[in-house]
């Protein structure tokens, strides 16, 4: 397969997803179920407006695109925050599909020319397909707050999970590793992402899998809302503003909402839908009160990615944690369909060098982080990607969810989100310094 060959193919899975997402009444996409999230039809043009500008236009927003200033305007993510958007004046959904339709036939043509007549660049296209699934995982978080009959079923059929897994640990032996990709080795990586540079990490240990409904269950039953010891003051007030008293989604009779459809909370499921302060409450209180080992705590994104990929025996990072192979089905759950996490267990030939599973899909992993630039940090062709976040005091995920596209996500891949924000398809796994008693 040639490298346009492989573009084209990545271009169309992610308008495939954007369609089904976008495949109902106009009503629906019109409709906004929290300011946190846009309008479906407002992401459905914005994809093909970000797509004009940087495959089109090369960036350059002062030429002239296929859509008139003003209404390429209403698409700007920094000048319309989300909350507002809903009030703008947006293309309706047949406008928006044809504009994406118009856009993409241009692109197509562009690419066929790709290496031969233009800089030969791929990276931009790379970009543009990793900008719409991202969106594409927004969408899901919007269909998944949306109150009325269910729109896209239960999801596809997932392995089933292992017994034992759940509240184990493996080891990560001290010592240096290489943090982060670089364009020899990812050439789609994002800027965030580089340059690769070693790190020393001390030893510690990381939980085998994440933390599940059934444990998290246990907190919420133990009173772990009603205990200010088990939160951070920051935590806690939020926990009191926000009225937070278990996951969002979950019903107060052992069930849970999975995008309108009531189920019985499956207890070997990674928990979702967490804020980064009750997954640091619930670490307090499992090392607390022997729930887990002493010091249980959330991982740094260091230890993070070091457990991912990197391989003592060979000195050198795996691509993914299982290996240098695609991600598949049977290694992670991935792109979307299953509409859910995979049970604990499920995925024992994705195991990373130090035995840790599940580490890529099911669950976007908060860390004890702040989204800072690594050393010799340079913006790429989309310079706002990143360096705006920088300092603003977001917490960076790792890992990605279900919902990601598989051809976009790597184990240096940071997410970043504030730490009281629970839409997305979040959760953790917890992680012990080795001088810990009991770690």
């Amino acid at each position: 397969m040639t490298l346009q060959e492989h573009l084209a193919g990545e271009l169309a899975a992610a308008r495939a997803r954007t369609l089904l997402l976008t495949d109902h009444d106009e009503p629906e996409l019109l409709r906004q179920h929290t300011p946190l999230l846009s309008p479906l039809v407002w992401d459905l043009a914005h994809v093909g407006q970000q797509e004009d500008l940087w495959l089109l236009r090369g960036g350059n927003a002062a030429c002239r695109g296929l859509l008139p200033p003003d209404v390429e305007a209403l698409y700007d993510a920094f000048t319309h925050p989300r909350a507002q958007r809903a009030r703008l004046p947006l293309l309706p959904p047949v406008e928006a599909r044809a504009f994406c339709a118009e856009v993409r036939g241009r692109v197509l043509d562009r690419l066929e020319r790709l290496g031969r007549d233009d800089d030969g660049d791929p990276f931009p296209f790379a970009m543009v397909v990793s900008h719409e699934q991202q969106h594409d995982e927004t969408m899901l978080q919007a269909l998944g707050v949306r109150t009325g009959p269910p729109l896209l079923g239960t999801g596809s059929p997932l392995p089933p999970g292992r017994p034992g897994v759940a509240g184990t640990a493996v080891a990560v032996a001290g010592g240096e590793f290489v943090l982060g990709a670089d364009a020899a080795d990812e050439p789609f990586s994002l800027d965030n992402e580089r340059p690769a540079h070693r790190v020393h990490v001390p030893a510690y240990r990381l939980g085998r899998v994440p933390v599940t409904n059934a444990e998290y269950a246990a907190f919420v039953a133990d009173g772990g809302y009603d205990q200010p010891r088990w939160w951070s003051p920051r935590g806690w007030a939020h926990r009191v503003e926000a009225g937070l008293e278990r996951p969002q989604f979950w019903g107060t009779d052992g069930s849970r909402t999975r995008f309108g459809v009531v189920e019985e909370l499956p207890p070997d499921e990674p928990v979702q839908h967490v804020t980064a302060f009750e997954a640091e409450a619930y670490a307090a209180w499992a090392g607390g009160t022997g729930a887990a080992p002493a010091g249980a705590r959330l991982p740094t994104e260091a230890e993070w990615e070091k457990a991912a990929v990197w391989d003592p025996a060979t000195g050198r990072r795996r691509r993914f944690p299982w290996g240098d192979s695609e991600p598949t089905p049977a290694l992670a759950n991935l792109g979307g369909a299953a509409l859910r996490p995979a049970p604990v267990g499920a995925y024992p030939a994705g195991a990373s060098p130090c035995g840790a599973e599940q580490l890529l899909g099911d669950v976007w992993e908060w860390t004890s982080s702040d989204l800072t630039p690594w050393p010799g940090f340079r913006p790429m062709l989309y310079a706002d990607y990143s360096a705006p976040f920088f300092g603003g005091g977001y917490r960076v995920l790792r890992g990605g969810s279900w919902a990601v596209g598989p051809s976009i996500l790597r184990p240096s891949f940071r997410n970043w989100d504030h730490p009281f924000r629970r839409q997305v398809f979040a959760g953790f796994r917890l992680a012990w310094s080795a001088d810990e008693p009991g770690a």
